[in-house]
This record gives C-alpha cells, sequence and structure tokens, in this order.
C-alpha cells in the first residue's frame, strides 16, 4: 500500500516568519524512513500505512506544542493500496509525452 500525504503545519502564535520553526518539522521528517519533499506550501511524504502518515502528523504536532500556542494544519490524502512508488509515479503519469 502507499499513502502520500501533503501537509502543511505550523504555529500561528510567532508572527509573520515562521520558517525556523518549518524547519524543525522539515528536519524531523527527513529523519524519518520514508520518502518526503519540501514544497514552497507544504511537504508530501508517502508511507505504507495511512497510520504511519498519521503518526508523522502527531509528531510534528508534538515537536510544534514545544513552542506554540496554537498551530496551524492541513493535510491531504491519497491511500492507493496494492501500490508504491506513487510520489514518482504520479509525477510521471503527467510529464510523459
Amino acid at each position: 500500500m502507499s499513502v502520500v500525504m501533503e501537509f502543511a503545519m505550523f504555529p500561528m502564535d510567532k508572527g509573520l516568519h515562521v520558517s525556523r520553526y518549518v524547519k524543525q518539522v522539515v528536519e524531523m521528517v527527513d529523519a524519518l524512513p520514508y520518502r518526503s519533499e519540501l514544497t514552497p506550501m507544504g511537504t508530501i511524504v508517502e508511507c505504507t500505512t495511512m497510520d504511519e502518515c498519521l503518526n508523522v502528523l502527531l509528531k510534528a504536532n508534538a515537536l510544534l506544542e514545544t513552542v506554540a500556542d496554537r498551530i496551524y494544519c492541513t493535510a491531504k490524502f491519497d491511500n492507493k493500496p496494492g501500490k508504491t512508488d506513487q510520489m514518482e509515479h504520479k509525477v510521471e503519469a503527467v510529464r510523459k509525452p
């Protein structure tokens, strides 16, 4: 199974510039055993199960709870049972001639 998740999470009570907090979340995600990609509007992670994706969100939220009183999160999921490497496949399917 492949679950591709795109999410954005950041503190809402730290002013206009939150990149240092987002960087902490991205570094945490990078240390996990999942394929991930930082984009201008969020982070994409490919896990084997939905529980693994949700665990990524829980870890990110717990990290930000140590520095923020209010956290914003948005997440989108594409759950495709029986498939793997969907991050690459989705892009290749669009780009191929």
